[in-house]
């Protein structure tokens, strides 16, 4: 037996000694599947197993009619003809397919082409559901593995014979596949880790990691800085076997006497880097990201990644090493003392702490299975499943926040759905104003009635909204009546009122329409001995015979050089001095006051006409309701 083949056969038993003690568990996720015709079927919920390939529609949903075709159900070969399977009634097509004979994301590959939206596979003996995965890296899967771009999903077997059996009968079956609820969404900030590795000399599943951290630098760099993520990377690690550690082979692939290692990069222990050096570099990748969160840049460590795997490759410049670590820290301005204390010692014969947590976190807890392949991305504890691609890693993200609060970003182009272009999303629009309730979200549009230039509306979202609050007149009169005549205007919406709408004084109405009141004929004005009353548009206006004044507060005249007003203030003032205290202070400071008010604007409106016209909005006096004085 070789060394390489013995330290394999050491990592297996490694590998089978962490499985045992750990009960090692892989956690299936799930989405939703409700059958919606035929009738009699509605009532059935059902689930199926994601797959860990393609793009699952992380919290959205789609509506689509199950095809299972006549020939070829097994889908191991390509498809005949252009969209074969293109659905009568326009919906997409959700191809049906049977377990066996080929690769899962084979199956899926092939549904795709032939023009499928998605693919579920039903499940050949009844057991509990498992996670279709991609199949091992050969040259034949790179051919498409990482194109499938689709859904796709294991269905059971009971499930998937129901579906076959309503198709039989000729019946249209309509399913809605639902990832709404597929990652969840415990808080206000979505916390996700990439479990990853320094390494870049291990093929296509390197180059896969790096690619996607270069593509995905951008968004996570924006979401940190935001505070909308925690982003923390995960580095795994074996041991040594005890009866190995004396080995060359475990010296040569393992730090602190055997307690964390990595397989050799080029798996020949003769020639170029060791495992030791990737387990070291880990380290310090991991303390780059540690020290910085302490200063509050954690977003530095995707810059750190992506240029140390630039400058410091194995594969091109062999510059992977120390000092070349070293040089990306310092052009990053990164506190390289502090970051060597991270590390510590790797000769020690001590456990370090930095890397026993990452030991530790590999064994799942909760809704999280073991991490037990590289790359594994979590969010919110949950396993993602999918290809690892910008775009579909990022809605997957975004499906962490709940509805309507997700950040901007989560609303880019390659996100938003842009169903409030057409027909408005189906929700309430003020084509006047152009205001709406519709709002675009990367699960689809939401109808929500807005809060726009510091008014909220408020309403269903889907028929109605109505604006609430001070400043809702300023906007569309607060959806009450007004109307204005000869530069005058009178409204039924009140600032003072926080909701509804009122008639002003001079109208009557229920305040989406009003109508003059004549108070002259009614009565209601005017009822002084001699008075004459004529009727304007939200008002009155008397006249007294004579060269009497009109007094509008009492509704009564009185002669221009009448003693009454000089007797009524002798009245008064004897009234102050009788009283000598507060009350006939109070008396004469507001009762006089008002009195006198209202005669000299009676007198000035004689003389020097008011111009009602300047005061638009607000009531003028002549309406006001006739007071016994």
């Amino acid at each position: 037996m070789t060394c390489m083949a013995l330290f394999m056969m050491a990592l297996l038993v490694v590998s089978m000694v962490l499985v045992s003690s750990v009960n090692a568990r892989f956690v299936v996720q799930k989405s939703n599947i409700r059958i919606l015709s035929p009738h009699n079927l509605r009532s059935s919920n059902h689930v199926g197993a994601m797959a860990n390939f393609g793009v699952p529609n992380y919290g959205g949903s789609m509506v689509g009619s199950i095809v299972y075709p006549e020939k070829g159900y097994l889908g191991c070969n390509p498809f005949d003809g252009h969209e074969p399977f293109k659905s009568k009634s326009h919906r997409p097509t959700i191809l049906l397919l049977d377990r066996g004979d080929c690769y899962f994301a084979l199956k899926v590959w092939n549904g795709e082409q032939a023009g499928s939206a998605a693919v579920l596979v039903a499940d050949s003996t009844n057991e509990p559901l498992i996670t279709m995965d991609s199949p091992e890296e050969s040259s034949h899967a790179v051919g498409y593995i990482e194109k499938i771009g689709i859904p796709s999903a294991l269905i059971e077997k009971s499930f998937a014979e129901t579906l076959k059996t309503a198709l039989t009968k000729g019946e249209d079956v309509t399913i809605k596949l639902d990832w709404s609820e597929s990652m969840p969404h415990p808080d206000e900030r979505v916390e996700y880790e990439l479990w990853t590795n320094s390494n870049d000399e291990c093929g296509s599943l390197c180059d896969k990691q790096m690619n996607f951290i270069k593509n995905f630098k951008g968004h996570a760099q924006i979401l940190e800085k935001g505070g909308y993520t925690q982003f923390t990377p995960r580095y795994m690690t074996w041991f040594c076997p005890r009866p190995f550690l004396l080995s060359s082979q475990c010296k040569s692939q393992c730090i602190n006497r055997g307690r964390y290692c990595a397989p050799d990069p080029e798996q020949d222990f003769k020639e170029g880097y060791q495992g030791k050096d990737v387990v070291i570099e880990n380290l310090r990748q991991l303390c780059v990201h540690r020290v910085a969160n302490e200063s509050n840049n954690s977003w530095v460590w995707w810059d750190y990644v992506t240029d140390f795997h630039i400058r410091c490759s194995m594969k091109k410049k062999k510059r992977y090493s120390k000092e070349c670590a070293e040089e990306v820290m310092k052009s990053l301005d990164l506190p390289i003392e502090e970051i060597k204390k991270c590390m510590g010692n790797p000769e020690a014969d001590v456990e370090n702490d930095v890397l026993k947590m990452e030991q530790d976190l590999q064994v799942g807890r909760g809704s999280r299975g073991d991490i037990t392949f590289l790359p594994t991305l979590v969010i919110n504890n949950v396993q993602y499943r999918g290809k690892l691609d910008r775009t579909a890693v990022l809605k997957g993200i975004c499906a962490g926040f709940k509805e309507t609060t997700e950040p901007s970003i989560c609303l880019s182009r390659d996100l938003e759905t842009n169903e409030c272009l057409k027909r408005n999303g189906g929700c309430w629009q003020d084509k006047q104003h152009n205001i709406t309730a519709c709002k675009d979200t990367f699960r689809g549009r939401v109808c929500e009635c807005p809060l726009l230039n510091g008014v909220q509306y408020k309403g269903d979202g889907y028929t109605s909204c109505q604006a609430v609050g001070p400043g809702r007149c300023t906007i569309n009169n607060g959806g009450c009546w007004s109307e204005t005549r000869n530069g005058k205007t009178f409204s039924a919406c009140s600032e003072s009122h926080l909701t509804g709408c009122q008639c002003p004084h001079g109208f009557r109405g229920d305040g989406h329409t009003c109508k003059d009141v004549d108070e002259c004929k009614e009565g209601l004005a005017c009822k002084c001995d001699g008075c004459t009353c004529k009727d304007t548009w939200g008002g009155y206006d008397c006249k007294c015979k004579g060269s009497k004044l009109y007094i509008t507060n009492h509704d009564t005249c009185i002669e221009r050089n009448s003693s009454k007003f000089g007797l009524f203030l002798i009245f008064l003032v004897l009234a102050v001095v009788m009283s000598g205290g507060i009350a006939g202070y109070i008396f004469y400071k507001y009762r006089l006051r008002s009195y006198m008010d209202s005669e000299i604007m009676a007198i000035m409106s004689q003389y020097m006409p008011l111009d009602s016209h300047q005061n638009s909005r607000v009531v003028h006096h002549e309406a006001e309701p006739l007071r016994q004085g």
